[in-house]
Formats: C-alpha cells, structure tokens, sequence
C-alpha cells in the first residue's frame, strides 16, 4: 500500500524515525552484500536492532529496500569524492583518501550484489551514478594534471580496482578482518599508481574509459557499441 502522503509524522518521532532508518539501510547493506538480494528481511530487522513491523513502516516492500540501499551508497561515495577533493590539497592524495573510504562505503559491493534486483532506470538512481563517473574523473584528471598518477590509468582503472577490493573475501574472513585486509592491500595497489613507482609495469588488457563501462549492457539486454572490442557481455559495475 503506498504511504499517506497527507499524514505528516508525528514529531517527537522524528529524530527516532531518521536514526532507525539509517540504521535499516546499514544493516541492509551488509546483509545483502553477504546473502544476497533474497536475504531475509527479519534478519535485517534484527540487525539493526529494529523490529520488522518497522522494517516495513519505511520500505513497503523488498524492492524499496534495495533502492535505498544502492542510492544511500552512491550518494555517500559522491559525497567522499567531493570532500576528498576539497579538503586535500594534493590530488593524488585526493584519489587515495577518496579511494579508502568507498572501501568503506562498499557502494561497490552493493551494485554487484545487487545488479539483478536494481532499477537502473530509476532516474535518481542513474543521476547518481552519473555525478559518481564525473567526480572520479575530475580526481583521476587532476592527479594525472599534478604528474603524479601513471598517465595510463583511467578513471575506469580506478572504479574497477574498487570493485575487486570491496568484494567479500572467500574463507569465511570476520567483517574485520575483510575490510582491513581490503585497506592493506589498496595501500599497495596505490604505490603502483604513482608515476614515481621503482618499475612501472606495462598494463595488458584494455584501457577501458567510463564511457565503456556504461555501453556495457544490462542484465538481458542486448550489447551496444562499446570503443574497445575486446570487451565481454557483463553489466557495468561503477563505485
């Protein structure tokens, strides 16, 4: 049933409402990044320390869900971006921190755990991802116009060594663990990305743009014209 959009909240529940659904989109995130988009919501629910009659006060159904959940994650990785751009005066630094902390934000984690369920023409949803592939480039363009960033890396380079990091390991890791172990090894993924590295290694494959990764086609859809041939039928995968 679609919520009464005439009956305001009741105000001394505001605060309240507004802490139990962030609470609800964290413990989403994560439950679903680790058991997938049939997770049970009751485990969500309980998770965030919530009942599920509350649960589905703010989100009618699973679909609503999994909305939040991907917008709240590009919505906090855009905001990274611009604060890392900001607030660092090195660029590359800049690129570094805004790197670490979409780790932290495992927006891209969710697209991938996700993919099948999202609603990708949801016009706020592709605003966001839009405005997320225009902030990295204006990271990766500035590093690159600071000569400290190998001139070879794209802004797709960037997105996608986030997406291999953001992932869950196998074997069980705790939480913890997983995600210090993803900081250790950015950390040594970032030295490779200076132009002040001992013995730059050729890069092999292709040098895929942001523009080739949005060509790349939906779940059932047919492929379109990306630039480089030699890429595969996979959906794009963008922190």
């Amino acid at each position: 049933m679609p919520p009464d959009q005439n009956r305001a909240p009741r105000r001394p529940l505001r605060a309240d409402a507004r802490d139990n659904r962030r609470k609800l989109i964290k413990a989403a995130r994560d439950v679903l990044i680790d058991r997938g988009p049939a997770a049970p919501l009751e485990e969500i629910a309980r998770r965030a320390g919530t009942g599920i009659a509350t649960l589905y006060r703010h989100f009618p159904d699973r679909q609503a869900l999994i909305r939040a959940v991907i917008l709240d994650a590009l919505q906090a990785t855009n905001d990274e971006a611009r604060q890392a751009a900001s607030e660092e005066p090195d660029p590359f630094r800049a690129l570094a921190r805004y790197m670490h902390r979409a780790i932290d934000v495992r927006t891209a984690a969710v697209i991938p755990a996700l993919l099948a369920e999202a609603p990708f023409d949801d016009q706020e949803l592709s605003q966001a991802r839009q405005t997320g592939a225009a902030l990295l480039e204006v990271l990766v363009g500035a590093a690159h116009q600071a000569g400290t960033l190998r001139a070879d890396v794209t802004p797709a380079d960037i997105g996608l060594l986030i997406v291999r990091l953001s992932r869950p390991l196998p074997g069980g890791f705790p939480p913890d663990t997983n995600t210090s172990l993803s900081h250790r090894h950015l950390d040594l993924l970032i030295d490779g990305l200076r132009t002040t590295a001992r013995q730059p290694a050729h890069l092999a494959g292709p040098a895929l743009t942001l523009t080739d990764l949005r060509h790349l086609p939906q779940p059932g859809q047919p492929p379109s014209r990306p630039s480089d041939p030699t890429l595969t039928k996979r959906a794009p995968l963008q922190p």
